[in-house]
């Protein structure tokens, strides 16, 4: 069982990304996104206020410039031809000194100089110059270019996503399985994901790395009347009887995401709540039949937003039909009226139309959908209809 993405691969991103480079007649590249440098060098970090950043020198080779108390952990895990560090920030010598030099040795100076972002940036205490006060070159914008890079995932990406469903089914069924009444959103939401957990990495062993979260199961405080809240926060709720929950769950797999989400009820169904679920079950039926390849992401929501007018139901509707998912759990492109990307056999995308109805609750369903050759196919695999969806 593959577990991460091979070097090989890794390897071939970079080469892409040159290609891509050169395309748009680019010397040099520098990045500073989390994303995209765990993409094209398999480096996973957590970052903080001191920079670390990712650079292509004219030659074609791979630079990664890290704190120094990374340079040992990027040494061992980053497929990169040289590291770069620094003493600390801020420091005696501020870090973006260090980066000149880097650069500078690169022959940065003078050449075409491709970046996602013109510095670096945090919200943990980082103040620094941008890059284009300290180094004499020609500035080119490339924000995007590797997001539309892992628009299309590859087959390895994709089994990893499929891993991360089967984990998420599970965290999920036993989320299921203890959603009673009287029991706290925490409590229940705190031993699905244990136990699911615990199930994952027995079963996986010590090839498995998150690279994020392990199997967890949760209500995000979407339960009772707080559902009608398409992004609540945990808010510590005690289940009561007829209460409608709306749940979700996954497991990171190598940084991989996959989302599971449903609408469900404590015990008993009323025909108010069996009313709007059967509207959000039917959207999510009429978005999956427009799921192809070859036509914009735009025309999924426009059927689901067809058929939510026709029901009368448009003026409940919140957010758009789904996005992409990867390495991030929201990504572009969106399923939403105003992107035209056009599908393409690979992406991975949510499929998650919901209603919300102040004073009865939240009505959303997501699956997580590859884009296939003639249509899509399924990656979640959790039961979707009203009878397997209440809570005993």
């Amino acid at each position: 069982m593959l577990l991460a993405i091979p070097k090989s691969e890794i390897i071939e991103r970079q080469s892409k990304f040159h290609s891509s480079m050169a395309d748009r007649k680019i010397d040099c590249a520098i990045l500073f996104s989390v994303t995209d440098i765990f993409y094209l060098t398999g480096f996973h970090f957590h970052p903080t206020e001191r920079p670390i950043g990712f650079f292509i020198d004219p030659n074609q080779k791979t630079h990664l410039f890290v704190p120094a108390l990374e340079h040992e952990h990027a040494e061992e895990f980053a497929n990169v031809d040289f590291v770069h560090s620094y003493p600390e920030y801020p420091g005696l010598r501020h870090p973006m000194e260090y980066f000149k030099d880097a650069l500078v040795k690169a022959d940065f100076t003078g050449k075409v100089v491709g970046y996602d972002a013109i510095g670096y940036g945090s919200s943990m205490g980082y103040r620094g110059p941008i890059v284009s006060d300290f180094l004499d070159a020609e500035f080119v914008s490339i924000k995007g270019l590797i997001e539309e890079m892992r628009f299309v995932k590859s087959s390895t990406e994709v089994e990893l996503i499929k891993e991360s469903c089967r984990w998420g089914n599970l965290a999920h069924r036993l989320l299921q399985k203890y959603s009673k009444p009287g029991l706290s959103e925490i409590e229940i939401t705190s031993k699905a994901s244990t136990e699911a957990t615990m199930a994952m990495i027995e079963t996986l062993g010590k090839d498995y790395k998150p690279h994020g979260n392990t199997a967890f199961a949760l209500f995000r405080g979407q339960v009772g009347e707080m559902s009608a809240f398409p992004h609540a926060v945990t808010q510590n709720i005690v289940l009561k009887k007829g209460d409608t929950l709306v749940t979700g769950a996954a497991a990171d797999v190598w940084g991989y995401h996959s989302e599971l989400e449903r609408t469900m009820f404590v015990q008993e169904v009323s025909k108010e709540q069996e009313k709007y679920f059967q509207y959000m079950y039917e959207a999510q039926e009429t978005a999956f039949k427009a799921i192809k390849p070859g036509v914009p992401c735009s025309s999924v929501e426009q059927e689901v937003q067809k058929y939510f007018k026709e029901a009368g139901v448009q003026h409940l509707v919140q957010h758009h039909t789904g996005h992409a998912i990867g390495l991030l759990g929201h990504e572009a492109p969106f399923f939403d009226l105003g992107d035209q990307t056009i599908m393409q056999p690979g992406m991975v995308f949510t499929v998650e139309p919901g209603i919300y109805v102040r004073g009865l609750g939240g009505f959303r369903h997501s699956d997580t959908v590859l884009v296939t050759e003639n249509g899509m196919e399924m990656l979640t695999y959790y039961p979707r209809d009203l009878a397997s969806m209440v809570c005993y």
